[in-house]
């Protein structure tokens, strides 16, 4: 996967992790075994049902939902949530996006000779699409399903307020080609492992429980490092679920996402995956077999972790590294959407975006997560909002070239209500 080789550091952190369980090797091979027992039902029945398997909701029914539908979204991880915006401010939203990179020809994006995936922040759409009251009552309402088990109050921490993260926008052509968003799993790379907070999100599937595993337990995330190498476009802050706003019709098949639609399984094989390796060559026809893989912490590597220059990238699961997602068959299209239509995934989420887009139109979204209140959030917010103020990229990202302007950016003013300035860490205007 990569040429760079695994400091040996590597193999004392595998160490570590499982020694903190007694009887470690005999746990965690029965909770493999029976982890990949589950993967192979599962995955028969997502390849089998297809993009009907997401679960669809309107924006106007979320306070409605039963606590079975609720639990359904929460086990999948990806929800659809219809006609957030109304169709014909969404579709405007595309319009002034297209007339900004005509009259912004200098903007950064690629691909370079037809830029469709755009190094921009601060448009004026963007601004007003985040301060979208029904926007930040989507996101909140994201949120609120997250949960701190132990019933302790946590300070600067509220969950009904909604925060602004700043990202970019893509306004996809029809046709093939699109291969730089394979599968993948953002928030954090090898810091799910190393960083110690971090570890705390995945502790019943690193002592053998992996049924056990909540992935909305919150107090783990509020303290969690996802970024300890400073690598340019890492999320330094918790995003409880990653999203997007569609600008456009999109369908399977037309440039869309796809997610792995299983959150607790996807985790727990993800975490789990480093500590074993398999006994058959990877491209056996036995190598599903679970007889055929062995529990070993010999080695440095963490299968899916990249290796880069300025620190890892990841996770990234693969049909060869990691056969028992069937990632050919379990990487499920999200159903059609339409413009005002929101889609938003767990943190923890594998998901990609289609190779081909055999539409006839553009497939424009802006990446519009969901962000509680939490002290780390807060913090970030701060300093962005200066960003914002100085019309430049948000901190997260890398910096534009000194001197870059550009003609169109959303202002102060753009943001008018109180929700939206309090997620915008701006100050609200007093009458």
């Amino acid at each position: 996967m990569q040429g760079t080789q695994w400091p040996e550091r590597f193999v004392d952190l595998k160490r570590q992790i499982v020694e903190a369980t007694p009887d470690y090797e005999k746990r965690l091979t029965e909770s493999w075994k029976d982890l990949l027992g589950e993967l192979d039902k599962r995955a028969a029945d997502i390849a089998q049902v297809g993009p009907d398997y997401i679960p669809q909701v309107r924006y106007e029914d979320l306070d409605k939902l039963s606590a079975e539908e609720v639990d359904i979204i929460r086990r999948k991880g990806t929800v659809v949530i219809k006609d957030v915006v109304d169709d014909s401010e969404a579709r405007a939203w595309k319009t002034s996006l297209d007339d900004f990179i005509k009259a912004n020809p200098h903007v950064q994006g690629f691909p370079e000779q037809d830029k469709q995936f755009f190094m921009l922040y601060w448009t004026r759409p963007q601004v007003q699409a985040r301060a979208h009251p029904n926007v930040l009552k989507a996101s909140a309402w994201l949120n609120k399903q997250y949960h701190v088990k132990s019933g302790k109050s946590l300070e600067g921490v509220d969950l009904n307020v909604p925060l602004v993260y700043a990202d970019r926008f893509r306004i996809r052509h029809p046709g093939p080609g699109w291969d730089r968003f394979p599968p993948h799993v953002d928030g954090g790379a090898i810091e799910r492992w190393e960083d110690e907070n971090f570890r705390k999100c995945y502790a019943d599937i690193l002592s053998g429980n992996w049924r056990a595993h909540d992935p909305y337990e919150l107090e783990g995330r509020l303290d969690a490092r996802s970024s300890l190498y400073g690598r340019p476009g890492q999320a330094t802050i918790f995003r409880s679920f990653q999203g997007w706003l569609a600008m456009s019709e999109a369908a399977p098949t037309q440039g869309t996402l796809r997610v792995f639609p299983d959150l607790i399984l996807s985790n727990a094989y993800t975490i789990l995956r480093p500590f074993f390796r398999p006994t058959v060559p990877l491209d056996s026809e036995d190598i599903l077999k679970p007889e055929n893989w062995v529990f070993d912490i010999s080695t440095p590597d963490f299968p899916g972790i990249l290796i880069l220059a300025d620190g890892f990238s990841g996770p990234r699961p693969t049909p060869e590294l990691h056969p028992h997602l069937r990632l050919e068959k379990t990487m499920t299209s999200v159903p059609k959407v339409n413009p005002g239509d929101m889609v938003f995934w767990h943190c923890d989420v594998v998901h990609s975006v289609e190779k081909e887009h055999t539409g006839q139109e553009d497939s424009a979204v802006m990446y519009i997560g969901a962000v509680p209140k939490t002290p780390m959030n807060t913090e970030y917010v701060k300093k962005q909002a200066e960003t914002f103020l100085a019309g430049i990229n948000p901190p997260d990202f890398v910096k534009d070239k000194p001197s870059t302007t550009y003609v169109g950016l959303g202002v102060d003013a753009d943001v008018k209500e109180p929700i939206a300035r309090v997620a915008m860490g701006l100050p609200i205007q007093v009458a």
